[in-house]
């Protein structure tokens, strides 16, 4: 990390951990926190600064533990809280940082205050929940929709009222606009900060309040055109009542004041915002009292091409001025981006490869997802064998996220590929064997030594981390920009296509001194660069 403690965060590398299936050390088929540890030397070897823990906290799993029953406990499938303290421990000795997973926005309906809150309309915790009335007709309050499919709200027989939940039905909102919440939420966070956690990343952080007035959302112009063609009935809607309030900004200066009660602590917020996207990014962001980073979901589709990820970065860099973004191709959300962006008869290594030069050399602080660093593909699993809510509800349409999510390969040879003696609580692909990290640890030429040599390369040049960013013209499908900051000026060239590229150096570019990138640099002759097929270039302008 960066030694100025307002900025350390920025450039830095997160290492993204699904504790279900990264390492089971009790047979059970699910991964655990003890896992976590005895498998942390690897997550350190590749050179990152951080990780990052999806959910371990006490719940009823609806949702893979996104739906959180206590705030304060760790579930018993991933162990105890001294378990969580050990890994902690072992972490910070490796010289990792450690942000766990905040959901916020919403708790499980098993949560003791939900429990409590759905008894009446006049106990304690009533208004802890979003509750509202029916319409005249028995309908729900406003048209706002879930993201998992159909309406926002529940019908509660106990207080014959409607209650929000912007996801499944067994998570619902809690109400941001009661100070009490917001007091409650915190202390949560601070029983964290307390144990030594590093960091956070908040889950849907802007949904966590909604329009007081629960004024109905109006529809998209492209669904009126009939041009949406979204298979979610959700992007029918343009979002501007149901999150991104701007009274969530207030609470994200409270939690940024706690944070700054202990010293180099960080957060980063995830932003699904629709088009809005940026603007809520800049606005959560800016300022220097509310989150240090954010990111978007600019670069987690299907879009591989020069002149998308141009226009991403550079609609970032004219919209947020003194904000931070945190970069990812991958998560547990998204289909893993080597099958995205593999093309018919393509070769998934060299993609991976081109991934991990890409997003070292791109201007933010970024994010792995475990696995990646073995250019593990996206598994292809049968319905049966699905565990997420959102691929059960939408199949075959959606397939949903359980083949990003199916477990660590660490020894080819072993029972389930080292992850557990256990039958897997998903199943491990017959393909995802030959890639385990037994396997690439000794190669030379692998996808796991791309990962390694390009984050101890970005860490070499602090122009990478923390320099500027401006992009070149070029023809085709040829990424081109210069990184500078310091002493340092690096022109950076990519090839997304799958032929050949030529590239002329502009007439300022002089003296630009090669890089080696270990493969597929391309050559440099006179002006000219020559690139291969998803060719990485690097070099130092001198």
């Amino acid at each position: 990390m960066m030694a100025d403690n307002a900025e350390r965060w920025r450039g830095c590398v997160i290492y993204q951990i699904y504790p279900r299936s990264f390492q089971d050390t009790t047979g059970d088929g699910s991964g655990d926190l003890s896992g976590i540890t005895s498998r942390l030397a690897h997550v350190a070897s590749l050179g990152v600064d951080a990780v990052w823990l999806s959910p371990f906290f006490k719940s009823p799993m609806a949702d893979m533990g996104y739906d959180v029953s206590d705030y304060r406990a760790v579930d018993p499938m991933f162990g105890t809280i001294e378990d969580f303290d050990a890994m902690i421990a072992e972490a910070h000795r490796l010289g990792l940082k450690v942000i766990i997973d905040q959901v916020l926005s919403h708790s499980s309906d098993r949560h003791e205050w939900f429990i409590e809150s759905r008894t009446s309309g006049d106990n304690p915790k009533a208004d802890w929940y979003v509750w509202a009335d029916a319409k005249p007709d028995g309908t729900a309050p406003n048209n706002w929709l879930s993201l998992f499919g159909g309406p926002a709200w529940e019908w509660d027989a106990t207080r014959r009222q409607y209650y929000l939940h912007n996801f499944l039905a067994s998570q619902p909102d809690l109400n941001f606009h009661n100070p009490q919440v917001q007091d409650a939420l915190l202390e949560t966070v601070r029983f964290w900060l307390d144990r030594g956690v590093d960091g956070f990343r908040l889950d849907t952080v802007n949904y966590y309040v909604h329009d007081r007035w629960l004024r109905s959302n109006p529809p998209l112009a492209e669904s009126v055109a009939g041009i949406n063609t979204a298979t979610s009935t959700y992007l029918y809607q343009e979002h501007l009542f149901d999150k991104s309030q701007p009274e969530n900004l207030a609470f994200l200066r409270r939690f940024r004041a706690l944070l700054d009660e202990y010293e180099g602590r960080a957060a980063v917020g995830e932003i699904g915002d629709e088009t809005r996207s940026l603007q809520t990014l800049a606005a959560y962001t800016g300022g220097g009292d509310k989150l240090q980073m954010s990111y978007t979901f600019d670069l987690l589709g299907p879009q591989f091409s020069a002149a998308h990820v141009r226009g991403c970065v550079e609609a970032f860099e004219s919209t947020v001025f003194d904000g931070w973004v945190c970069w990812a191709f991958s998560n547990h959300d998204v289909v893993r981006h080597v099958s995205r962006w593999t093309r018919p008869g393509g070769d998934p290594d060299r993609v991976a490869k081109f991934s991990i030069a890409l997003l070292s050399c791109l201007r933010g602080s970024i994010c792995l997802y475990q696995g990646e660093e073995l250019g593990l593909e996206e598994a292809e699993l049968a319905f049966e064998d699905l565990r997420d809510p959102f691929g059960v509800r939408f199949w075959p349409a959606i397939k949903g996220r359980d083949g990003c999510r199916t477990p660590m390969v660490w020894d080819a040879g072993a029972d389930n590929a080292g992850f557990s003696t256990g039958k897997p609580w998903l199943p491990i692909p017959a393909s995802h064997r030959s890639r385990a990290v037994d396997v690439q640890a000794g190669e030379q030429t692998s996808v796991l030594a791309s990962y390694r040599a390009m984050l101890a390369l970005r860490k070499q040049h602090p122009a990478l981390v923390r320099g500027s960013i401006r992009f070149l013209d070029a023809e085709g499908d040829v990424l081109a920009f210069i990184r500078e900051g310091g002493d340092e000026k690096l022109l950076c060239v990519f090839n997304f296509a799958d032929e050949p590229a030529g590239w002329q150096l502009p007439p300022d570019l002089d003296a630009i001194e090669p890089i080696d990138l270990g493969g597929a640099d391309g050559v440099l002759q006179e002006r000219t660069l020559s690139q291969p097929p998803l060719g990485c270039f690097l070099g130092r302008i001198g």
